[in-house]
């Protein structure tokens, strides 16, 4: 995105200090990361981080409302919705792809946003090994708000751990272990010292939860939850009957709280009106279908990693949805050819990591993560067979 600058990388890029960078990148837990990681960071100019983080304020605004819960109330299905919600979510996700607007510049659109975690540990490892084989540039860094690698760290156990003994906090999903995203795991268990455990591995006695912790049994008092209902309705039966847990009257804090993934996520868009966040709307509140449908995509509200996205969306196909309440239509956005590659341009996306420590006002931007697409849509899945393309993060000027 700065042209001086992704010459430089580029001219001094070379496929020997990539295959370095990511044999050290794996040596850290070798043969846990799963996914393509991309061969550059993207450069981001000042005045598009402050373009970013001012729609993320906005929506800060309607989230932080003291009606936001009532404008959310049908958020959640009822089949998951989980007792001892608390007043906030711990961290918020803010997904922008960078576009081009109808004057040729480039500026940030949201695509999605979620009040759930994120790689928020394996950033971590990222920057540290891209900086022992890449250079640099001055004034530049992948943390925001004057964070630095171990003010970082210490925000993570002030939202993770908060006050407990890490022996009493886990790390919670549904075999973790072979999760597409487990690298992060394994690097939360390294900067946090707290372990992941699987569903499947909770003891349940009355209100309480314990786990095995090195074969001593442990009470659970908080549980930073990476489960998605989503994905433990597909699982098998036996796993299922398990998570019935999440609905009992249980003697725990979550972080964040499950029911933030639905309050905060695509339920949410149709609420916002900013220059930064494409026109969305519920598709049962549509009172004429827009003529020009080829401007649009058709998301399903609770799904995740992109699934049931319709992106050239036809009548056909908003006559054929039989739950129109749990589907929006969200205008296109133009994703910009920006990061130029050995080959074709790559298009981006840009993930801004906010912390919300309890007893503060609003969450702060801290991290981030990126990734680079030369497919129809950007993500590790859509991308197979491709260079200069996968995970990334962002280096901001100052």
């Amino acid at each position: 995105m700065i042209p001086e600058l992704r010459q430089q990388y580029n001219e001094s890029f070379t496929n020997e200090k990539y295959e370095s960078f990511l044999q050290e990148l794996n040596a850290a837990h070798p043969g846990q990361i799963e996914f393509r990681v991309a061969e550059t960071p993207i450069f981001v100019p000042k005045d598009f981080t402050q373009k970013m983080l001012h729609a993320c304020e906005s929506i800060i605004d309607i989230i932080t409302d003291p009606q936001f819960k009532t404008l959310t109330k049908n958020a959640i299905p009822p089949e998951v919705n989980v007792p001892g919600e608390d007043e906030h979510p711990q961290c918020i996700a803010f997904d922008f792809g960078i576009c081009i607007n109808e004057s040729g510049g480039y500026e940030p659109q949201l695509i999605e946003m979620q009040g759930f975690p994120s790689l928020f540990a394996y950033e971590v490892l990222l920057d540290d090994v891209f900086q022992k084989h890449f250079p640099v540039p001055r004034n530049f860094d992948c943390y925001l708000n004057g964070y630095n690698r171990e003010s970082y760290i210490q925000a993570m156990k002030d939202i993770i751990i908060a006050d407990h003994d890490p022996a009493h906090v886990i790390l919670l999903e549904i075999y973790p272990r072979k999760q597409k995203t487990r690298i992060d795991f394994y690097c939360v268990e390294d900067y946090l010292g707290i372990k992941m455990v699987c569903l499947t591995e909770l003891i349940h006695e009355g209100k309480k939860l314990y786990y095995l912790n090195d074969g001593v049994k442990t009470e659970v008092k908080r549980i930073y939850n990476r489960v998605i209902f989503d994905d433990l309705q597909q699982q098998a039966t036996e796993v299922q009957e398990k998570g019935k847990l999440f609905f009992e009257d249980l003697d725990v804090e979550w972080c964040p709280h499950p029911n933030w993934f639905y309050r905060i996520s695509k339920y949410t868009l149709p609420l916002i009106r900013h220059p930064y966040v494409p026109a969305t709307y519920f598709l049962n509140e549509i009172k004429q279908i827009p003529e020009d449908l080829e401007n649009y995509v058709l998301k399903p509200l609770f799904s995740f990693a992109g699934q049931g996205v319709v992106i050239d969306v036809t009548q056909d196909d908003i006559s054929k949805v039989s739950d129109p309440e749990n589907w929006i239509l969200q205008r296109k956005v133009t994703y910009a050819d920006v990061i130029k590659t050995p080959d074709v341009p790559a298009k981006a996306e840009i993930r801004l990591f906010y912390f919300w420590k309890d007893g503060t006002k609003r969450p702060v931007a801290a991290n981030n993560l990126a990734r680079l697409s030369k497919g129809k849509m950007v993500g590790v899945r859509y991308n197979k067979d491709k260079e200069w393309v996968g995970g990334s993060f962002c280096y901001f000027e100052k």
